[in-house]
């Protein structure tokens, strides 16, 4: 996390576009993800010429001769309205022709927008931004990160932002491995991708020292789809900034028949899926309504993970509560496939606050793994009563957190965990269980509540007081009566 100066930089930049005029969260973003691209851009280029001056042959240049007053450290010294014009009139026309070279980023700059309003905004921020370090991965990767938390308006669509420390505790307890081929089917500003990536270097050093290793995990480990240009642009920016050369961020509805030529490719998913949004149904995959006939988000989504991942290929994904206990028959046959088609580990039921201020709604996280051929033995459940932050629309920090023990205790699962009674905050529950309530996956249906005794007084007791208190009053009054007569 960015503190001190860097972080009083990056407010000063998002300050001066809401001064500026520009007060779409949403909109401040892209801007500023242009600008990080075109600077990078010239980065790029310097770099290929030092290599040129050593190999003396100038490979793939960015920028032509004539295009040198196209590059970051050429226009950012230009008087405001020259570079105005130029950014507007020919940065950005260069910007929109780049994708010859193939890369996710370059394909999403083809429909940029320019809509800095006035030369004296646009100098501004380029100062600022130029004034910004970013020469290192890891500043580069938080600095978005918090450029990202300041998106504070719920999307459309069902879509908005995934906590930060939600999105790490389900990669930790999936601890992604090097030679996964990880998916995000609605991956927005492509957190849980980020946040994959960033495992994989810190727990497995020698993924990034082997050049096949290397190449997958730039090239072929990270694939995120979503069907929002500008988050396209924002998430495939996000992992540029993190280090990952070539992510595969590609525009596609998930639901729709698109994806069926993807089935069975990926070993990991994580996701977040937009559970409220509008369906075109009529162009939702005719292999989806074959598993699950409904016009549920959220049902179609795990579907599409079950047909996504590869025999063996584990999940962890966010759900509406509905999901768990909803009645309809598409509820009741997703359910039953998680548990006897497939191996459903574990539902860890998050508080509800968990999501404000974007959204109010109840969710829990499921992991399974898909088998095709059963293997649900025992279902591990955790009640998340405190994730570290105030479940109001502020969000303070606070000391109470359970997601430490979530993880501690995910690893256990196996072992310890069987142990615990079903008053504890976790505890697991067999297979039979569940098919006996009908596949409902509530917490609360197998949850025992211990009831503290309480002592009453005995009825006549009561009524005896009541009794006397009745004498006194009739006997008060009679008095008073007396004396006003």
């Amino acid at each position: 996390m960015i503190t001190g100066e860097l972080k009083s930089k990056i407010d000063a930049v998002w300050n001066a576009f809401w001064s500026g005029g520009i007060s779409n969260p949403l909109e401040v973003i892209e801007q500023i993800t242009y600008l990080l691209f075109i600077r990078r851009l010239d980065d790029l280029q310097t770099l290929k010429e030092e290599k040129a001056r050593v190999t003396g042959t100038l490979e793939d240049p960015i920028f032509q001769p004539d295009q040198a007053h196209l590059r970051w450290k050429n226009f950012k010294s230009a008087d405001p309205e020259t570079m105005h014009q130029t950014v507007a009139d020919e940065v950005f026309p260069f910007l929109r022709q780049l994708g010859g070279d193939g890369s996710t980023y370059s394909g999403h700059m083809k429909d940029s927008r320019f809509t800095i309003p006035t030369p004296a905004l646009l100098s501004k921020v380029v100062d600022m931004v130029d004034a910004i370090p970013m020469t290192d991965r890891d500043t580069n990767g938080d600095l978005y990160e918090y450029l990202l938390s300041k998106i504070a308006s719920a999307g459309v669509n069902g879509q908005f932002r995934t906590p930060r420390h939600i999105i790490q505790l389900m990669v930790d307890m999936m601890a992604p491995r090097p030679d996964d081929e990880i998916c995000d089917p609605a991956c927005g500003t492509a957190g849980f991708l980020v946040a994959a990536s960033e495992y994989v270097r810190d727990n497995h050093p020698t993924a990034l020292t082997d050049a096949t290793q290397r190449n997958h995990f730039h090239t072929s480990m990270f694939h995120g789809y979503d069907f929002d240009a500008t988050m396209l642009r924002i998430g495939s920016m996000n992992m540029l900034l993190h280090g990952i050369e070539s992510p595969d961020i590609r525009y596609r509805d998930s639901l729709s028949e698109g994806a069926s030529e993807d089935a069975e490719r990926y070993t990991l998913i994580l996701a977040n899926p937009p559970f409220a949004g509008s369906l075109d149904y009529e162009s939702t995959s005719k292999d989806l309504q074959r598993v699950v006939k409904t016009k549920k988000t959220e049902l179609l989504f795990l579907a599409l993970f079950l047909k996504l991942l590869k025999p063996g290929g584990r999940a962890a994904v966010i759900v509406p509560d509905g999901v768990l206990f909803g009645s309809s028959t598409a509820h009741k046959a997703l359910r039953k496939a998680l548990v006897e088609d497939q191996k459903l580990d574990a539902v860890v039921k998050l508080p509800s606050g968990v999501f404000r201020p974007y959204a109010g709604v109840s969710t829990a996280i499921l992991f399974f793994t898909k088998t095709d051929s059963g293997g649900t033995d025992d279902v591990w459940f955790y009640d998340v009563q405190a994730d570290g932050f105030s479940l109001d629309d502020k969000r303070n920090s606070i000391d109470a957190n359970d997601l430490p023990e979530v993880r501690a205790r995910w690893a256990s699962r196996a072992t310890s965990e069987r142990e615990r009674a079903r008053t504890e905050k976790s505890f697991t529950v067999p297979k039979a269980d569940i098919v006996a309530e009908g596949y409902d996956l509530s917490l609360n249906r197998y949850r025992e509540v211990v009831h503290d005794e309480a002592e009453h007084r005995a009825p006549l007791d009561i009524i005896a007081d009541i009794e006397a208190l009745e004498g006194e009053i009739t006997t008060g009054l009679a008095e008073l009566k007396a004396m006003l007569s």
